[in-house]
């Protein structure tokens, strides 16, 4: 047995005795599941891979599934994810590699038990997929910064307590340059939060209003100017949160087309050959969504974040337009428009029709499809880069729509 291997074993074996002293002190039957979560925060069994302190031990990621393993069998209660995707998936490992001691102690306990909802203040409607062109301003104003401007897309930012904002510090400097990375209070004076009404009915993404938001600098996370560098954690996570769910065979959108096939009175060889090579394309981006998982260490994914968010939103696109087809007729009566707002993330849910019309954002949330692709043509396969003119001019003299 080789060191690395023997340290693994020994590092198991003491996340195991934790797991057992969390489930004695505090028995999931009777414990509840809010507390539960604190208690396995302050063990350090939240993410294994995160600090000390921070809701975990600086141990390997993979040995993350030893704990959800085991805490499974058990009956214990897990993190609601669709509730807080946003923080589970984006602010936790955004705040773990760039926040402060204070800032982690602040921020990560009430986020994994679910006190904490958060949502993500970055597009603009100027600004999507160029987000480092953004014009939402931030002046420092003594101990504090004043923030105007208009975020939009902003998921679940009606149920939201904090924000992840990134706005422009310095227009004199290139766009990339002049940004900053903040914790937006969204309960603060002057945040309007409006919906913004899906064709499924729903309004679960939402347009925010900054009118004179007052933050205090202990919210700014990372250097003044640093604001792209910590966006790029965000983002690269986002793209890896969005797509690289590591869901049991079988389940999850492909489970929808299943029980679709199932339902439909006049199957034919034709859409049987569809499922099956949709089957197996879904089988294979999950076994490609684990390899990456376990090579993914404390930081920033790389680019693979990309290959399964693409894949995600393509796959999600062909399932679901096989659901309908499925469903003949039937699939185009779709009439559940005015239901009450989420407070969570459905990519699907039992209606195939809904399915379908929520899988059309998939390519476009959380970096368009043709962005992804310029990422894995210049990061992967080493292609040259797109033209970039406005690289290094002043923010303040770039053209904007």
């Amino acid at each position: 047995m080789t060191v690395t291997a023997a340290s693994e074993t020994t590092a198991e074996a003491e996340i195991l005795r934790r797991v057992e002293e969390l489930l004695a002190a505090h028995p999931p039957a009777t414990t509840a599941p809010r507390a539960f979560l604190e208690a396995r925060f302050d063990a350090g069994l939240a993410w294994v891979h995160f600090p000390e302190g921070a809701g975990g031990l600086e141990l390997a990621p993979r040995l993350q599934r030893v704990v959800d393993q085991a805490l499974a069998e058990a009956g214990a209660p897990a993190p609601d994810a669709a509730r807080n995707i946003i923080g589970m998936g984006m602010a936790a490992p955004t705040i773990a590699v760039h926040g402060t001691p204070e800032q982690r102690t602040r921020y990560l306990r009430p986020l994994f038990s679910g006190e904490d909802i958060w949502c993500q203040l970055f597009s603009e409607p100027g600004a999507g997929s160029d987000l480092a062109g953004l014009a939402t301003r931030a002046v420092r104003d003594g101990d504090e910064w004043v923030v105007n401007g208009q975020k939009v897309w902003t998921t679940l930012a009606h149920v939201a307590r904090f924000g992840l904002l990134v706005a422009r510090t310095d227009p004199e400097v290139p766009k990339h340059l002049g940004m900053t990375y903040f914790i937006c209070d969204m309960q603060a004076p002057g945040v309007d939060v409006r919906p913004l009404r899906q064709m499924t009915g729903d309004a679960e993404f939402n347009e925010v209003y900054l009118s004179d938001v007052r933050l205090s600098d202990d919210l700014r996370l990372g250097g003044e100017g640093d604001g792209w560098r910590v966006s790029m954690t965000t983002l690269m996570n986002e793209r890896v949160s969005i797509g690289g769910g590591r869901a049991q065979r079988g389940s999850g959108a492909i489970a929808v087309a299943v029980h679709a096939w199932k339902a439909t009175s006049q199957p034919d060889p034709a859409r049987r050959d569809r499922l099956m090579k949709l089957w197996v394309a879904a089988e294979v981006n999950r076994l490609t969504n684990i390899r990456a998982g376990q090579m993914r260490r404390t930081g920033t994914p790389g680019p693979e974040g990309s290959v399964a968010k693409l894949t995600f939103a393509e796959l999600n696109q062909a399932i679901s337009e096989l659901c309908v087809d499925l469903m003949g007729a039937e699939g185009q009566l779709y009439a559940d428009y005015d239901h009450p707002r989420r407070e969570a993330v459905g990519f699907w849910s039992g209606d195939p029709r809904y399915f379908f019309l929520r899988a059309r954002a998939n390519s476009i949330e959380g970096g368009t499809s043709e962005v992804l692709r310029n990422i894995l043509g210049e990061r992967v396969l080493g292609l040259p880069g797109e033209p970039r003119t406005d690289k290094d001019l002043p923010w303040r003299d770039v053209p904007r729509s």
